[in-house]
């Protein structure tokens, strides 16, 4: 069993600009798609704020 968190993982990507083509988990596996998940929660969020600021 891994304590990886792989959405965890994607969020702290996204927070650190790194691309979300940088995904390092086999595309279409259940990793894969938490990372994703992460990586947009915070690139969504992100892109939410500077948005308002404008």
């Amino acid at each position: 069993m891994t304590d990886r968190d792989p959405f965890a993982e994607g969020e702290r990507a996204a927070r650190e600009n790194i691309p979300a083509e940088a995904n390092p988990y086999t595309d279409g596996s259940d990793e894969h798609a938490l990372w994703s998940a992460g990586h947009e929660r915070v690139a969504s969020a992100t892109e939410a704020s500077e948005s308002e600021g404008t």
